[in-house]
């Protein structure tokens, strides 16, 4: 039976429990960015949309390994002060804006050659996913990237045993969270247009992974 509780969004909670929240994304994405982001080619690309980006924490690692990068990171005005207090701390307030926004309602307004999706899909249900990757690459230029960072499942649905335990957790936690199949993802970036779909290498000590698509 699937749990009532709303999404697991930090502007449900009061501001200690918010700030704590953004805190454990924080250190969670600090463990992963530094060696993703060298893995991933950004070569030439110019402006990188975070998409529920929280802290900012992979805008900020995007940026630091490209010079030449410049990101935005769009989240609930709730977490503005704590993701532009993080951002400042690296140095880069002149490079990472902040945007105000909520991917499930609102629309993203700008142009950018990079979509970063890092952990958001496993807090909703199937359609709203695909509603969140077809904004994502509305706002895409053509040739621009798009990277999905969940934890993924097999195409089986039975593993690995984290991203299986932290779907089960989705399900009875929220409305209809869950974790999704590499190709579930890639049917939902194909869905909106994305091509060249492929698996990263990246595979972090949580069974997180990354599938990447471009726009033609």
């Amino acid at each position: 039976i699937k749990g009532r509780q709303t999404r697991p969004r930090s502007s449900m909670r009061g501001e200690e429990e918010r700030e704590a929240f953004l805190m454990g994304m924080f250190n969670i994405a600090m463990g992963q960015a530094p060696v993703a982001v060298k893995e991933i080619d950004l070569s030439g690309r110019k402006h990188l949309l975070d998409l529920g980006g929280g802290p900012g924490t992979w805008a900020i690692h995007f940026c630091l390994e490209n010079p030449g990068l410049r990101a935005a990171v769009f989240d609930l005005s709730s977490t503005r002060p704590f993701a532009e207090k993080t951002i400042a701390e690296f140095g880069l307030t002149d490079r990472i804006e902040f945007k105000e926004g909520d991917y499930l309602k609102d629309e993203i307004k700008g142009r950018y050659d990079v979509a970063w999706l890092s952990q958001i899909l496993h807090g909703e249900g199937p359609e709203s996913c695909r509603s969140m990757i077809r904004k994502a690459v509305s706002v895409l230029e053509p040739g621009g990237l798009i990277f999905v960072h969940e934890f993924i499942l097999n195409n089986d649905m039975a593993g690995p045993l984290h991203s299986a335990l932290f779907s089960l957790n989705m399900l009875t936690g929220t409305r209809s969270g869950r974790s999704y199949s590499e190709e579930q993802i890639m049917d939902m970036l194909r869905d909106a247009g994305a091509t060249n779909l492929r698996r990263l290498p990246f595979l972090s000590p949580n069974d997180s992974g990354i599938v990447a698509g471009t726009m033609p």
